[in-house]
């Protein structure tokens, strides 16, 4: 231990001595990595700090944050035990401009893998946290952001992944710890909600349950919980051998670590199966994702035991099923969000939750989106942001417990074959820039592109659809004319997922631009010009996974229009559209949700 932990260890005690509420007295941790090496916990109360230091984050250019902690603090397991949980604390710069103190907002962080440089903490500093967007978009309403790292992140351990009470509790946990930190200016009286998707919306919806039991004092308003994993036994079954085969070897691995008596993997796993735990244990979210793909757990486990015969097993199957959600409702509002397209997390199940929830309380938000997982966790949240301002506002909340929608269905890829992202219809947000005319076009706001992007085989192949349209084009006269852009072949690109989460698209598309009429109002000259070769609109990008869901995928460049073929007006057209330097803008917009 070095010896900045040991004077560190020696102030909390003497503390401790001279005063009984010092047990949790801020102490400053050591600086490096010797921050994760948990030291003697001297308090009983959960959330007390242990110790905390100034962190550097990156979130990007331009974030409104005006200052960040690391923290270490007294929690507990799933089953009742103390630990040590480290944690991110951000406070932005944005004024709060609401009623009331500051708000705080636990931000429970999705699957990162089980390696120590997953941990959140670490992946914010270094930038890598694919988190990022959303965190951020938190930051920018004016809250305070608090991101636990849950369980297991401190040096030497495992996280107890997906087990949901000690998730929970860390995310409860990180309100106390929070408001110990000097001049971090967060009030423990302040408003509280929690937010999280995938492993992060069952931690919410962990909260919603036992908030009132484990944190009474904590004005929690309201938990927004998306992707949840509600059933466990359904879930498993549906990413075993699925491309989502992967989670579910982390989830065994994970719960094995909370409950190594009822789970014990030693004596389960075949030496396949040790094999592919231990490298399993030392990568993140997207380094294994493709490494499991497709795989049973029969391929690990003596025997080749399947799923439902491990399920089978008194304990294991008793373990498994406490991690179900639904059986406790709550006193807070409650957003439940999940795409029909998710090929990870059955929505059904998660429609079985709300159903569970509206028996118990009637403060349930329910919000379908046409989409796959990834991409729902972000493109949901401007509306979770909204969600959470009421909710910060006292407002009540729309309620989805008497709705007589119909329940969702799935529309998700078949599992057990290549990871397929479907873009069905999305909005594309558009415009062309004409060099000669320096004028800039907007195309209708039905312009859509429909593709599927195969992030296994690395292809992307779709259709981009343009509907006719009028626009005014200062052709010697400011004339309106009717146009179209007309697709020629289908958009054919690639797309490559790096293993710290960064997107690439290279492709292209063609089109023929035609100018149908041109006249005053309805009363136009058909002209029936095109562009005697297609013009080529090049789709290159590259950025985080997190733009794909949050509308940040933009294609930009120029291209040039062939002459046109127009009749009598041939030249003069060409002379004011034909030519190089045609700009173009192409923003994917993804479809909005549909509130049950």
């Amino acid at each position: 231990m070095s010896d900045f932990k040991l004077k560190a260890g020696a102030l909390a005690l003497s503390a401790a001595l001279l005063t009984p509420v010092a047990a949790h007295a801020a102490v400053e941790g050591p600086s490096g990595m010797d921050f994760y090496d948990v030291p003697s916990i001297n308090t009983n109360q959960n959330g007390d700090l242990i110790w905390y230091r100034d962190a550097s984050v990156n979130l990007g250019a331009g974030a409104p944050l005006a200052k960040a902690y690391n923290v270490m603090y007294r929690s507990t397991d799933s089953l009742g035990a103390e630990n040590a949980v480290t944690g991110t604390v951000l406070i932005s710069s944005n004024e709060w401009t609401g009623a009331g103190e500051r708000p705080t907002l636990s931000y429970a962080v999705g699957t990162h893998g089980l390696d120590q440089s997953c941990a959140p903490s670490m992946q914010l500093q270094a930038g890598s946290d694919y988190e990022i967007r959303n965190i951020r978009a938190a930051l920018e309403k004016g809250y305070a952001v608090l991101v636990t790292d849950y369980q297991g992140y401190t040096t030497g351990a495992t996280p107890t992944y997906l087990a949901g009470e000690s998730q929970a509790h860390a995310a409860l946990d990180i309100f106390r710890a929070a408001s110990q930190i000097p001049r971090a200016g967060i009030d423990a009286e302040a408003p509280a909600a929690v937010w999280g998707f995938s492993q992060g919306g069952q931690t919410a919806a962990w909260v919603g349950q036992i908030a009132d039991d484990y944190a009474p004092d904590l004005d929690l308003v309201g938990v927004a919980s998306g992707g949840t994993p509600a059933d466990f036994p359904v879930v498993a079954d549906y990413l075993n051998g699925s491309t989502g085969a992967s989670f579910l070897l982390g989830g065994i691995i994970g719960l094995s670590e909370q409950y190594p008596d009822d789970i014990p993997v030693d004596q389960l796993a075949s030496a396949n199966g040790k094999a592919a735990i231990a490298d399993y244990k030392n990568k993140c979210t997207f380094e294994f994702l493709f490494d499991y793909m497709n795989q049973s757990l029969s391929s690990y486990t003596v025997g080749n035991k399947d799923l439902d015969e491990l399920l089978m097993v008194p304990s294991i199957g008793q373990r498994i099923n406490e991690q179900n959600l639904g059986g406790a409702g709550a006193d807070v509002p409650v957003l439940l969000y999940h795409g029909t397209a998710d090929e990870f997390i059955p929505i059904e199940q998660s429609v079985e939750l709300k159903k569970d929830y509206c028996r118990r309380f009637d403060k349930v938000t329910y919000d379908v989106y046409p989409s796959e997982h990834i991409v729902t966790l972000f493109q949901a949240a401007p509306t979770v942001l909204t969600w959470l301002d009421e909710r910060f506002a006292g407002q009540n909340p729309r309620n989805s417990c008497y709705s007589f929608a119909a329940d969702p269905v799935s529309n998700a890829n078949p599992g057990g074959g290549d990871f397929i992202v479907t873009l069905d219809e999305w909005n594309l947000d558009a415009e062309l820039h004409l060099a000669t005319l320096n004028q800039t076009v907007e195309l209708p706001e039905d312009t859509s592109i429909t593709a599927d992007a195969n992030i296994t085989d690395d292809s992307l192949v779709g259709d981009l659809y343009v509907p006719d349209f009028d626009t005014e084009l200062n052709i010697l006269v400011n004339l309106d004319v009717a146009l179209s852009v007309e697709p020629v072949g289908q958009i054919e690109a690639t797309n490559r997922l790096s293993r710290d989460g960064i997107l690439a698209i290279n492709g292209s598309t063609q089109a023929n631009v035609l100018i149908n009429a041109a006249g005053f109002g309805w009363l136009k000259l058909p002209f029936n010009c095109k562009t005697i070769e297609p013009a080529n609109f090049d789709l290159n990008w590259e950025g985080p996974i997190a733009d794909f869901g949050a509308g940040g995928i933009v294609f930009e460049g120029e291209t040039e229009f062939s002459e046109l073929e127009c009749g009598w007006m041939t030249a003069l057209f060409n002379s004011l559209v034909a030519g190089p330097g045609q700009e173009y803008n192409f923003r994917l917009v993804p479809p909005a949700p549909e509130r049950l």
